[in-house]
């Protein structure tokens, strides 16, 4: 690794670990620099801005839980559970929390699409590969399987991440998802414990 690059992950390493005890939004660009015992000039060299900062340092949150989906990719469990654990595993941790919410900031609204499609990226050829094991094993009956999961992958985060939603809405993404891939009814019934129901709408 050349010299300029150690630097960056090493400046990205301070701002995550800041950006966690103290906040994104409580962490300013001087306090970070002081930290890493740089001058200012060498921080902008490498980061344009904080903003640009927290985006890096989310794709490095994004390409550690890749890591760790790949793995579950040879595991010997069944088709379900791996679907479950490769999108538990890019779920940020309740102490990333924080940093994930800077990204509902009205300023960071580029930046919030632009790291959606990075994991939409990620995420469809992981679970494309598994959903072709699954349709080897006679689970799943389809085709063209990275569009299938591509376009469930912008259904959900259409549906799931953009404020609230009902438990009908659950049920029919569910319904849809079985459809799409070609599954018996109740085949990914699972799907229901994976979402955060804290946003679900109090009235239906």
């Amino acid at each position: 690794m050349k010299k300029g690059e150690k630097r960056k992950k090493e400046l990205l390493k301070i701002a995550y670990d800041m950006f966690l005890t103290q906040g994104y939004e409580n962490t300013s660009v001087d306090e970070i620099i002081e930290k890493a015992q740089i001058a200012k000039g060498t921080y902008y060299y490498h980061f344009q801005s904080k903003e640009q900062m927290l985006e890096e340092v989310i794709g490095m949150m994004i390409d550690s839980e890749k890591e760790m989906a790949e793995q579950v990719i040879t595991m010997d469990v069944s088709v379900p559970q791996k679907i479950v654990m490769i999108l538990a595993s890019v779920k940020p941790s309740e102490a990333e929390q924080p940093i994930k919410n800077a990204l509902f900031q009205p300023e960071n609204v580029l930046m919030h699409h632009k790291v959606r499609k990075k994991l939409i990226d990620v995420l469809t050829p992981l679970l494309s590969e598994v959903i072709e094991e699954g349709v080897e094993e006679g689970i799943f009956e389809c085709d063209n399987i990275p569009e299938r999961v591509r376009m469930l992958l912008i259904i959900s985060d259409g549906t799931f991440n953009e404020g609230t939603f009902s438990e009908k809405d659950i049920s029919v993404f569910i319904e849809m998802t079985e459809k799409l891939l070609g599954a018996q009814k109740g085949t990914m019934s699972f799907i229901y414990g994976l979402i955060d129901k804290n946003d679900m709408e109090a009235v239906e």
